[in-house]
């Protein structure tokens, strides 16, 4: 049975005077399409559902929540440009807004608690503000470049855990187009289980990126993402003093193969996943 909406006393709003402009409308679009999530929940086997490519759905809940983090953007920034997951690039200036109207759409249809709405900005190819929202819990996780990360008024901060062993870390299958690295990541796998004390797996990269940014995870690694999976996050556990890069360690430019922790966890799930990479996971 789908869990009960929130009900709207729930979608409390943080002061905007402490807010950079661009995360305050992001905060806007994100809690709208948020409530829209939540209030269908209870209809969720019941929504029109389309699949994009095998194992990959969109649902009309997709598709009108993007539609209103759109028309929030467009309203206060109508000459910035638009990257959605459900309805591609749209026209714009040097800033593009990057949205995910519902990541975790397989969770959502089956009524599994763990999906969210992730927005980010960016200027001139460099992120500047993100949001990732989880409606059912009501928390919003924000990042603005140079002002760190916050879940509702307290500051981020990503764990000090020192060492794989005892760590709680978040992955994501490779599976659709990615399943030709399935080989390799389970490799992977087996050396993160051998020595963290829990692997997760809940299927929604969003969340996961920031639970990494809020210490409630120590690390987290997945194949094959968006760029509208990974931009606010990236910037999330960047602001709160994590790391993140490809399979390689190299730079991450949102998109792709993604490692992310505290900089010590990152570095030690690098050195791990050396041995297991091929050309094209380097990247």
């Amino acid at each position: 049975m789908a869990p009960k909406a929130l009900p709207r006393r729930f979608f409390k709003q943080l002061p905007e005077r402490f807010m950079h402009p661009l995360v305050t409308i992001a905060v806007g679009a994100a809690r709208r399409a948020g409530e829209l999530i939540v209030r269908n929940l209870d209809r969720a086997g019941g929504v029109t559902v389309s699949e994009k490519s095998r194992n990959d759905f969109v649902t009309e809940i997709d598709r009108a929540a993007e539609q209103l983090v759109i028309e929030a953007i467009r309203k206060a920034y109508p000459d910035h440009g638009i990257l959605a997951e459900e309805s591609g690039r749209q026209g714009g200036d040097e800033y593009l807004w990057i949205i995910d109207p519902l990541d975790g759409t397989t969770n959502f249809l089956h009524g599994f608690p763990q999906f969210a709405v992730s927005i980010a900005c960016q200027h001139r190819g460099r992120t500047e503000a993100g949001v990732i929202f989880d409606p059912l819990r009501s928390e919003l996780f924000t990042a603005s470049r140079g002002a760190g990360a916050q879940l509702e008024n307290r500051r981020l901060r990503v764990s000090a855990q020192r060492s794989i062993e005892g760590s709680l870390i978040g992955t994501g299958f490779p599976y659709r187009a990615n399943v030709r690295w399935l080989k390799p990541y389970l490799l992977m796998l087996e050396q993160v289980m051998q020595h963290a004390a829990g692997v997760r797996r809940p299927g929604s990269a969003a969340l996961d990126l920031a639970y990494v940014a809020a210490g409630r995870l120590d690390g987290f690694w997945e194949l094959g993402l968006a760029p509208w999976d990974t931009a606010a996050g990236n910037l999330m556990i960047t602001e709160a003093g994590g790391r993140i890069g490809t399979l390689s360690g190299s730079p991450y430019a949102d998109g792709g193969n993604l490692v992310a922790g505290n900089p010590r966890i990152f570095t030690a799930l690098v050195e791990s996943f050396a041995p297991f990479l091929s050309d094209d996971l380097r990247q």
